[in-house]
């Protein structure tokens, strides 16, 4: 199957029925719940963008393997250009969402392809794990299947590694079988969960230590209707209300969940890494994985802070607020902040290196760069977006208000001084959905934490800088004036 269309994305997720809990009720249909339906037909018109001829050449590709057309997401980079290409397919992606959604299917499609230029790392586990990951690359980008992920143990109990929490909070296998590994416990967080094909099972980012931590390190997928999974959801952010009251919310809420594995059936095919710690604490950083998943999501940072810029200006224009000399540094932040991001992303294209296996990688220190900064920019971001807008946002009415009788009312008291009452209130609650609704609140707390522990990032920038060539500067200088 080539690059699908959004109404064979659609038909997949009718087809194979998975356990979705939300709001304590089992969702017998994502395509069609009140909650998740929007999301859902979201998704479908990115993939139906791979058909139109305006956008087909940017999201897709005539892949070598298999001459059909595939993803671009999926591309293994040969050149620098192929980066660039990628890097145009994921903007491409995150326009259309405002980079809003963290995890569009390009996402994790980059990261397979990065474990799968890599199978002598699998191998070094187990020589099956390395034909495994490079067929299961092969088979989500022959067939443009949609992942959600998971890498984090519950939160049960910050204090103590997972070896010391009873057993099976976090997943961990409980036997092996002639067939595959029997696993059970949970994990968070699925991002995507409703809306995808299948599940990527990952090592969590933190060290593991003890006895028994070798049954924790685990990498493996699944399919999301295997027997034994459960997804717990957050509540929803889209409230049922109209576009127009809550742009992001009724659109873009990708939903989170917890995976729960009840005695899960793990498959050999599908295992990837089990029982090395080392392995699985290394497989981020020697796979070169993270950093074609900065790439991606520094992309992503790029379109959603030009959105904002976007909005914060356009806001500041309708009720007459730009001509003002703080407002206009508040925005020549914004737009600084919207400018290092690219720069960054660009930066990393201009210095990418060939690696051994023949893969162009990207520069990886401006895009830790960016990685550890936009978790702070970006609150900041909608701490000027706040500020700009004030208590506009409290007194904003609704589509339903603006429909009532008192229309008269609000069509001469929520004018702008650019604006009429229509288009500014429209403004304003698009602007709420940033700064304001449990979407926008989602989204900030989403952004400190989309790329691990933002302390812990940004202190390791220090830890694993090339800082030696920096120390000798300083030396050679001090020994001229000695």
């Amino acid at each position: 199957m080539p690059a699908r269309t959004g109404q064979e994305y659609l038909e997949g997720l009718r087809q194979r029925r998975r356990e979705i809990w939300l709001n304590g009720e089992q969702v017998d249909d994502v395509v069609s719940h009140p909650a998740l339906a929007n999301c859902a037909h979201t998704l479908a018109r990115l993939y139906d963008m791979q058909h139109d001829p305006a956008t087909r050449d940017a999201l897709t590709y005539l892949s070598p393997d298999t001459g059909k057309r595939e993803g671009t997401s999926f591309i293994i980079p040969r050149r620098v250009e192929d980066l660039v290409r990628r890097r145009t397919m994921v903007k491409t992606w995150a326009d259309a969402t405002c980079g809003m959604m963290g995890r569009t299917p390009d996402y994790l499609n980059i990261n397979l392809m990065s474990f799968a230029v890599r199978p002598d790392y699998f191998a070094q586990n187990d020589p099956r794990f390395g034909d495994n990951v490079v067929h299961y690359y092969e088979y989500v980008r022959d067939h443009d299947l949609c992942l959600t992920h998971t890498l984090v143990n519950p939160q049960v109990d910050r204090s103590r590694q997972v070896t010391e929490l009873d057993p099976y909070i976090g997943l961990g296998v409980v036997q092996e079988r002639p067939t595959g590994l029997i696993v059970r416990g949970a994990r968070m967080l699925a991002t995507l969960a409703p809306f995808a094909d299948e599940l990527a099972v990952f090592p969590s980012t933190f060290r593991m230590e003890g006895q028994d931590a070798g049954k924790y390190a685990l990498c493996f997928a699944l399919p999301l209707d295997t027997s034994g999974l459960r997804f717990l959801c957050r509540e929803s952010f889209h409230y049922g209300k109209s576009t127009y009251d809550h742009p992001f919310g009724a659109r873009f809420d990708e939903m989170d969940a917890v995976v729960v594995f009840d005695d899960v059936l793990v498959p050999w095919e599908r295992v990837f890494l089990y029982n090395n710690v080392d392995l699985c604490n290394r497989l981020f950083p020697d796979t070169g994985a993270i950093t074609h998943l900065m790439h991606q999501f520094v992309t992503r940072y790029v379109a959603k802070a030009e959105f904002v810029v976007g909005v914060a200006c356009q806001l500041a224009t309708s009720i007459a607020i730009d001509g003002f000399l703080h407002v206009q540094e508040k925005l020549g932040e914004m737009i600084n902040y919207t400018e290092l991001m690219r720069a960054c992303l660009r930066a990393s294209e201009a210095d990418a290196m060939g690696a051994t296996n023949g893969v162009v990688v990207p520069a990886s220190e401006p895009l830790s760069t960016a990685r550890t900064m936009f978790p702070t920019l970006y609150p900041r971001m909608v701490e000027i977006l706040q500020l700009l807008g004030a208590g506009g946002y409290m007194m904003t009415p609704s589509e339903y208000d603006l429909a009532g009788p008192r229309r008269a009312d609000i069509e001469r008291y929520f004018q702008g001084a650019q604006a009429p009452a229509p288009e500014r209130i429209q403004l304003f609650r698009l602007a709420w959905d940033i700064v304001g609704s449990a979407f926008g609140s989602r989204q900030v707390l989403y952004e400190r934490y989309f790329s691990g522990d933002p302390v812990r990032l940004t202190a390791g920038r220090y830890l694993t800088y090339a800082k030696a060539p920096l120390l000798e500067r300083v030396c050679d200088f001090l020994r001229q004036t000695a």
